[in-house]
């Protein structure tokens, strides 16, 4: 009876043991899918349908990005130029000596004188406005004597062609008398060999006269508007 009970529990462990096998076994295969069953083949990428020429990417048929249908966007026009003809700079003109004017106050000192600005560069350009005038201090601009100028005439815009002439007429209170003359005010008659003139825009520019020196009186002269005409 004990051998009988003996075989009966090793009977038992065996049986445990195959079903333990058994279990062990048939947990492998079922993490992944069954056994022998291929693994599933991924779906083939579809490529994106590509945008229309000439259409918009986001649809709708309309004009593209680039301004045209279909086309390559027009390229921007140059800026027009503005402004006209440009004013004349100091380095285009060119300031003639003075002559004495045909018409001019009584007395023996210069009176009057008249001079030009004349364009030297290949294009054309304007000249606007009155001189302004100083005695030329022996070399030295810091002693220049600026005089008082009054205006006569209506400035107006001169258009000088290349060569052309702009003309004003200086005229001084006159010199009287003989010798070192005098001046009807009682101040002392002064005398330049030279002046500074002006330019409106385009710098200054000095002057002597074609006979003789500037004399005058009070320190004071009358600028004509720049003309194309030349004034007597």
């Amino acid at each position: 009876m004990q051998y009988s009970a003996g075989l009966r529990r090793s009977a038992a462990v065996l049986v445990a043991a195959a079903a333990a096998t058994v279990l062990m076994t048939g947990c492998g295969p079922a993490d992944d899918g069954a056994a022998g069953t291929p693994p599933a083949t991924p779906a083939a990428s579809v490529p994106a349908a590509p945008t229309p020429t000439g259409g918009s990417s986001t649809g709708g048929g309309g004009a593209s990005p680039t301004g045209g249908s279909g086309g390559t966007a027009p390229t921007p026009s140059a800026s027009a130029p503005g402004g006209g003809t440009k004013p004349c700079t100091v380095g285009e003109v060119k300031v003639s000596d003075a002559q004495q004017a045909a018409v001019r106050p009584p007395g023996t000192g210069t009176g009057a004188a008249v001079f030009s600005v004349a364009n030297g560069s290949k294009h054309a350009c304007t000249l606007t406005g009155y001189p302004t005038v100083a005695g030329a201090g022996n070399g030295s601009p810091e002693k220049n004597l600026p005089l008082a100028t009054t205006h006569s005439g209506t400035a107006s815009t001169v258009t000088l062609t290349p060569g052309a002439r702009a003309w004003t007429k200086l005229t001084f209170v006159n010199v009287q008398g003989e010798a070192d003359g005098y001046c009807v005010s009682g101040a002392t008659p002064a005398s330049f060999p030279t002046l500074v003139i002006g330019v409106p825009g385009a710098g200054s520019h000095q002057i002597a006269m074609t006979d003789g020196v500037f004399a005058e009186c009070d320190n004071k002269v009358t600028v004509s508007a720049f003309s194309a005409a030349k004034p007597s």
